[in-house]
């Protein structure tokens, strides 16, 4: 597994979203790196750890990512959210905080998680890695940048990072979207008792505030919850100084 490790200061570890890799946090490393030893992880398949062979489930991911990385706050985008948010759960000893970007204890909706992804969405994501991997990527990419203010550049942003670090494994895309569609840690959060942060972007049409905001009330731990305005999935790229701000002020308490 890759792990970039830059900075000086206490550590903190960056997970990043599906189909993308540590690279994504540019804007924040630039940010963070004079206050944190910054531990950016390439997850299995993408990017530097395309041939890394460890399955993309959280058990797994958690347990390697762990094997690398020192005890620290983890702060996790996305898909990198659930992995934080387990390995916050299951190992406090290895994770002293975590820090969610636009991610949820259950990402698709059912009869009791109203404010969820459609699970249409997913569905129609993984037939398209099937018959056009690119252009699934594509508007995926376009899906996480609508409805922020900043979205031509946001897209531009992801689209340029998509395949700096090579293609992702196009299975591990596949385990990723059923890990995104299937993973509930909502019976779980009442056992997050360490502290947590909570950044939602108001324009977010894959993560809804509102489904944060229903997260963090079922933790344990004192937990913090702010909404970006006029930022959609990715804030950290259009609103990198104000999601830098929180990071600061909540890990470097």
């Amino acid at each position: 597994m890759h792990v970039d490790v830059v900075g000086n200061g206490p550590p903190l570890v960056l997970l990043h979203g599906w189909a993308m890799h540590g690279g994504v946090f540019a804007p924040l490393v630039a940010r963070l790196r004079d206050r944190f030893t910054l531990h950016v992880v390439d997850l299995p398949g993408h990017g530097l750890s395309r041939d890394c062979e460890v399955p993309l489930t959280l058990e797994a991911c958690v347990d390697a990512i762990a094997a690398h990385v020192p005890a620290a706050p983890w702060c996790g985008w996305s898909l990198g959210g659930l992995f934080a948010l387990h390995a916050a759960i299951e190992r406090p000893n290895d994770v002293t905080a975590v820090a969610l970007i636009c991610a949820s204890a259950r990402f698709v909706r059912n009869d009791d998680w109203r404010y969820g992804v459609s699970p249409e969405i997913f569905r129609d994501f993984a037939t398209g890695l099937r018959s056009d991997y690119r252009g699934t990527l594509d508007r995926f990419v376009a899906l996480e940048a609508f409805g922020s203010d900043h979205a031509k550049d946001e897209m531009r942003a992801l689209r340029n990072d998509l395949f700096t670090r090579g293609e992702p494994s196009a299975y591990v895309l596949a385990d990723g979207l059923d890990l995104l569609k299937t993973a509930d840690l909502r019976a779980a959060m009442p056992r997050l008792t360490s502290k947590s942060l909570w950044l939602a972007g108001r324009r977010d049409r894959l993560v809804d505030a509102r489904a944060m905001r229903d997260s963090a009330a079922l933790a344990s731990g004192p937990t913090q919850v702010h909404v970006v305005e006029h930022a959609g999935h990715a804030p950290f790229l259009t609103h990198a100084d104000v999601v830098a701000g929180h990071l600061i002020e909540f890990a470097g308490s």
